[in-house]
């Protein structure tokens, strides 16, 4: 009974939330959107948005750290694994600027994609060879411009919530941008929201790590293959550490 009673208090707390913040982010973006190019505020009132939805919720405890390790001055390509989509929630709490880089379904979904198209935010049509150009070209020009970006490179949410091979995309635009890439890694989050129904049954700790930055003079000389397959070694490595604490 406790688990459905929280359940519904999530859930009205989205509700009431959407209402509320989704007009002012249209606001936002119709007053600002002139002067502040990268869409920056409209960012971090979506950072706050999401937050609301993690620190309301009784049965999850969010943890991150190495968050001094982000240079807010930096523009970095920051990939981390994908177990749920609670991921995406917890990612906001960094509160960095940054774009999404996400499935064009995504874009679909009423209030959370019509904020996410009014972010700017790049969308891939995962089945489509010109989508993924298009989408390297959008990333390089993001960069080009200040914004970092935050992308899933396994591509999809794990099955099983170990991290799986990555795909080479977020990799070529790293080289392409020649950027730094911000690895993160992520944990708890697998269980945080019920793979079938929608009653959450359960408390959850979700550990975000943030790694040291790869230099983009580190791998400059590797092809993007080596480079994706360096980053995810890296990140298993960690991930691994981390579940052996839990």
């Amino acid at each position: 009974m406790y688990y459905f009673i929280v359940t519904i208090f999530v859930w009205l707390v989205f509700l009431v939330t959407s209402v509320i913040f989704f007009p002012i982010a249209c606001l936002i973006w119709l007053t600002t959107q002139l002067f502040d190019r990268r869409l920056t505020f409209l960012h971090y009132v979506s950072c706050f948005w999401a937050s609301i939805y993690t620190w309301a919720n009784p049965l999850w405890k969010v943890k991150i750290e190495g968050r001094e390790k982000i240079d807010p001055d930096q523009t970095y390509v920051m990939v981390c694994n994908h177990q749920s989509m609670a991921d995406i929630l917890v990612l906001y709490r960094l509160f960095i600027h940054y774009k999404w880089v996400s499935k064009a379904e995504m874009f679909k979904i009423p209030i959370v994609g019509w904020n996410m198209w009014l972010n700017r935010y790049v969308a891939l049509d995962r089945g489509s060879r010109s989508s993924h150009m298009k989408m390297i070209k959008e990333c390089a020009k993001n960069l080009s411009m200040g914004n970092s970006l935050m992308i899933f490179p396994e591509g999809t949410r794990s099955e099983d919530g170990k991290i799986h091979k990555f795909k080479e995309g977020a990799f070529a635009v790293a080289k392409i941008g020649k950027s730094d890439i911000l690895p993160i890694v992520l944990n708890g989050s697998s269980d945080a929201l019920p793979k079938k129904g929608f009653i959450l049954k359960k408390k959850q700790t979700i550990h975000v790590k943030i790694l040291d930055p790869v230099s983009y003079e580190s791998f400059a000389k590797n092809s993007v293959h080596e480079l994706s397959e360096k980053i995810y070694k890296l990140m298993n490595e960690e991930f691994k550490q981390i579940k052996h604490k839990k």
